[in-house]
């Protein structure tokens, strides 16, 4: 089958770009012919305050892509859709509704008719691949926008049952939901060794993912190290560090962290801190297993599906910062009873069903 994915890869970074380049890799490695149309200008840099780019390629790039995407070019959008009509399958990587109106230039350009090959009609289908349906904070259009978009595709795929259903809402199309797989970069350097009582918060800083209630939920003796580009919002969390007088537990380090840093600041916390308001799917319990720590998440989206609750991590309702505070300290009665039940992820089974579900779609 011929099949192109239209989404971020490297050198863009993150979530996103990765699992957009480890999907391209697995349909390869089962025979299909697949290309990656991606970007060389994603987004307007106002809609995207964090670094969008990096240096160094967090796992390994997948070798036939194109980078020709420009937000600023709809006569790109529809040069795409053009090249489009020679896949049977495209994929449309939904990362933000900021995308809809070039995915729409795609698809104007693709067109909705049957072409023969080999004497026999065919069509290429489009299934839009929606890591979110909707943003995590939302604005006025974004629903419209995802709207029209997704009565447009053929069908539509999420990561979590909760996203499926919000899917349904926007479109008659067939939705199908299937786990998000781990698409985590190689490990490197040892695993931390002792109790150091201190946490980590780590990735991108925005409100839903509820860094206020972590600082709130901040036992004694208990110290905090924040790792990740804060996405607005660092004056008032300084503010809020002085206001609760742990200003000597906090080190604040935002910024993109790079690959390589990654082990180190795993190695050095006791365990990784989720206290998400609201979730759909995330790599960061895998992360925080990969590299041997256990994890303290909200039962939200998927965080609950991949914490074992009291054998490798511990989880706790959502928004609550005295019942955070509550596990955090029972976390710590026997941290090495948690620390002992952290087993790295297989990622296999999951690009297995994955991908049998894409295709399906």
């Amino acid at each position: 089958m011929r099949i192109a994915i239209v989404g971020p890869t490297y050198p863009y970074k993150g979530g996103g770009a990765q699992h957009t380049t480890e999907l391209a890799h697995r349909l390869a490695a089962l025979g299909h012919d697949v290309v990656i149309e991606s970007w060389k200008a994603q987004y307007p840099s106002f809609l995207y305050p964090g670094q969008q780019t990096i240096d160094v390629p967090e796992g390994e790039p997948y070798p036939r892509t194109r980078r020709e995407l420009d937000w600023r070019r709809p006569d790109g959008w529809l040069a795409a859709g053009r090249r489009f009509r020679s896949a049977d399958l495209v994929i449309l990587a939904v990362l933000s509704p900021v995308q809809v109106p070039a995915y729409l230039g795609m698809l104007y350009g693709l067109g909705l008719r049957s072409r023969r090959r080999s004497g026999t009609a065919r069509r290429t289908r489009v299934v839009a691949l929606c890591h979110n349906v909707l943003p995590h904070e939302r604005k006025p259009w974004d629903e419209p926008l995802m709207r029209a978009l997704l009565k447009r595709v053929d069908g539509v795929l999420t990561h979590s049952e909760q996203q499926g259903d919000l899917a349904r809402t926007l479109t008659g199309k067939p939705v199908a939901t299937v786990a998000l797989p781990p698409h985590l970069p190689a490990r490197s350097g040892a695993r931390g060794e002792g109790i150091r009582n201190k946490l980590l918060f780590f990735g991108i800083v925005r409100p839903y993912k509820g860094l206020d209630l972590l600082l709130r939920a901040l036992p004694e003796g208990v110290s905090l190290t924040v790792a990740g580009e804060f996405w607005g919002g660092m004056e008032q969390t300084k503010e809020l560090i002085a206001e609760l007088g742990i200003g000597d537990r906090v080190e604040l380090r935002p910024g993109y962290v790079a690959a390589d840093d990654v082990p180190e600041l795993f190695a050095g916390a006791d365990a990784l801190v989720l206290p998400y308001r609201n979730a759909t799917a995330s790599q960061n319990v895998w992360l925080g297993h990969e590299h041997g720590v256990p994890v303290i998440a909200t039962r939200v989206g998927a965080l609950a599906d991949n914490v074992r609750d009291g054998v490798d991590g511990l989880l706790v309702e959502p928004g609550d910062a005295e019942a955070l505070r509550k596990a955090i300290e029972r976390f710590y009665e026997d941290p090495e009873r948690l620390r002992a039940g952290v087993r790295a992820v297989d990622p296999e089974p999951y690009w297995s069903d994955y991908t049998d579900a894409l295709l399906r779609a």
